[in-house]
């Protein structure tokens, strides 16, 4: 057993240890509008990712142009039945692409490996279903990675950014305190979960949802343009309070050693 004062580590799924740019519900939330004859950006669908599905249906129609459309077509606001309609919609949707992009992170295998190596325990929350990780765990696990301890939206009576999922996570990981764990997310919401249940958190930029890309296109992109997306991406998650923002999950182990330093001398998040 190592001496380390970290406990576990619980990640995030969909942009930080699979599906590179959180790709899987963007096309699913569009093609769920436009079934509403509502015609929704892919960059408007991003903004309330990391939340449980329907409030990301509740939050997408709280946008005021969003809601002006449904208004202009459907001839009234956006109604609780009308989330509950397109949330229906959408779910399916999302279950019947879920396993096309499961295919894992660069990097995330062998940091679970090395995690629990150092003798922490590996968790994990997702804004996903039980339905939809059903499609994702198993392709996950034959690339290399597993968690010890899962909690998905419908396990706890609210998501994100409490810390509901976190603490069930804990509680079957048998961890504590959350200052001896790190949550690791590329979603502003994960990381006020992770921030709100008290661990360490560490924002995963370029992989996930801010930067928004697929790993063939951030590859194309122009030395350039990759550090302004970086820069913004890297921005917007610090904002959000993490404490420290890393590229992708390869780059994790040296920021738990960081912690680790911090831990040993008093230091809490």
């Amino acid at each position: 057993m190592s001496l380390s004062r970290l406990k576990a580590v619980v990640f995030d799924w969909a942009g930080t240890v699979v599906d590179f740019g959180s790709l899987a519900p963007m096309g699913a939330f569009v093609d769920a509008f436009a079934a509403f004859d509502v015609a929704i950006s892919i960059d408007e669908a991003r903004v309330p990712m990391g939340m449980a599905k329907r409030p990301h249906v509740a939050a997408l129609l709280a946008m005021p142009r969003i809601a002006g459309e449904w208004q202009r077509v459907h001839g009234h606001a956006p109604t609780e039945a009308d989330i509950d309609a397109v949330y229906a919609v959408f779910v399916p949707k999302n279950i019947a692409v879920a396993a096309s992009y499961a295919d894992l992170i660069p990097g995330a295998a062998a940091t679970a490996a090395a995690v629990r190596a150092q003798g922490l325990k590996i968790g994990s929350t997702t804004g996903y279903t039980r339905e939809i990780m059903a499609k994702i765990t198993p392709i996950a696990t034959a690339q290399g990675f597993t968690a010890d301890a899962m909690a998905c939206t419908g396990d706890v009576p609210d998501g994100r950014p409490t810390p509901f999922l976190m603490w069930k996570v804990l509680t079957e990981l048998e961890v504590y305190p959350p200052w001896a764990v790190v949550k690791v997310d590329d979603t502003e919401v994960g990381i006020s979960e992770g921030l709100n249940c008290g661990a360490w958190t560490v924002g995963v930029a370029v992989t996930g949802n801010v930067f928004g890309l697929s790993q063939a296109d951030t590859a194309a992109l122009s030395a350039q343009e990759f550090a302004l997306r970086r820069r913004r991406a890297a921005e917007k998650l610090a904002a959000a309070g993490a404490h420290y923002v890393i590229d992708g999950v390869a780059d994790l182990l040296p920021v738990l050693a960081t912690i680790n330093g911090r831990l040993a001398r008093g230091e809490r998040p």
